[in-house]
């Protein structure tokens, strides 16, 4: 039997039948990203988180009371609300999630651990534009929280300095025996010249002269013992000389004998110095309640943004499935 050397033949045609033209034409690529799936997804997931905010406010704003032994506590009301933020999240995401996962393209010759990875992601695309949509839209509410973290902890610092200026505009305010004005140490920088005998009453004209010129001095009076008073520290006593001299001053003006007005100006600067921090103190341990609840806040909303990703990517794989099926 004889062998053929002949050549091969050559390849068939190119394309088997197709033109030049036809073989040359790009092939069209599917984008492994379906973004009106994810637009769909957020979107249900954005709106969903939004009403279920509203109701949270409607039924935290009902359960609460400005009476006492009227209303859930504080420790409740806390509780309640991050288990209702965490609940919104969880369902609002899982919606968005799904949905993105369902709604989806269906990638043909694609192998199986791509499509899961491809749905995790939609998942986790609709989770991130519902949140950066619903984020502009609360603006406001997470710029309260903020702002009351940061207000709190710079309360917390110069609780000192607001409470000495709170004292420093009542000892302004008592600098005038006319003004209604009242602050911390100006009670007790009136009380310093309060006579102890009934108030003597002008019963003609003639004496009205006089009674105002009295008046005046008894303002310069307070105004100089105020000044006084500012340039000591709270936390220490009057020096001496400064007592011996307001002494006087008290003295002069409600009758009583220098050992009396000295032990009467010691006193009410006691009371006075008591008062401003006892104010202090309330100050500063609100500061630290406000600066304890932002903390908390911020991380349960931290959580629960994590556990609405971890959702929503977990709703789009079973979604991508049914849809697959």
């Amino acid at each position: 039997m004889a062998i053929s050397t002949a050549a091969p033949l050559d390849p068939p045609a190119r394309g088997y039948g197709l033109s030049d033209t036809q073989l040359d034409r790009p092939r069209p690529m599917n984008s492994a990203v379906s973004w009106g799936a994810i637009a769909a997804g957020a979107a249900a997931g954005a709106a969903l988180s939004l009403i279920l905010l509203i109701l949270g406010v409607g039924l935290g704003l009902s359960s609460v009371s400005p009476w006492a032994l009227e209303g859930v506590s504080a420790a409740t009301f806390g509780v309640s609300t991050i288990v209702w933020l965490t609940l919104t999240q969880l369902l609002s995401s899982a919606m968005g999630g799904y949905l993105a996962g369902r709604l989806r393209t269906r990638w043909m010759d694609t192998p199986a651990d791509e499509i899961y990875f491809r749905d995790t992601a939609h998942g986790f695309l609709a989770w991130a534009v519902a949140s950066l949509t619903t984020a502009a839209l609360l603006t406001s509410v997470i710029g309260s929280i903020l702002s009351g973290g940061i207000q709190a902890g710079a309360s917390a610092v110069g609780g000192a300095a607001i409470t000495a200026s709170a004292a420093a505009g009542g000892l302004a305010a008592s600098g005038s025996a006319a003004s209604d004005d009242g602050g911390p140490m100006a009670y007790f920088v009136d009380a310093l010249f309060r006579a102890d005998g009934p108030a003597s009453t002008a019963g003609s004209s003639e004496a009205e002269t006089p009674v105002t010129a009295s008046e005046r001095a008894l303002s310069v009076d307070v105004a100089e013992v105020s000044r006084i008073f500012m340039n000591v520290s709270r936390s220490a006593p009057l020096p001496p000389d400064d007592l011996r001299y307001v002494g006087r001053l008290v003295a002069q003006r409600t009758g009583m004998s220098q050992q009396d007005a000295e032990k009467r100006v010691t006193d009410l600067y006691a009371r006075a110095q008591a008062r401003l921090n006892e104010a202090e103190i309330a100050a500063k341990e609100a500061a630290d309640a406000a600066r304890k609840a932002s903390a908390y806040a911020a991380l349960w909303v931290f959580v629960s943004l994590l556990i609405g990703a971890f959702v929503a990517s977990l709703a789009a794989t079973c979604g991508g499935r049914q849809r697959d099926a």
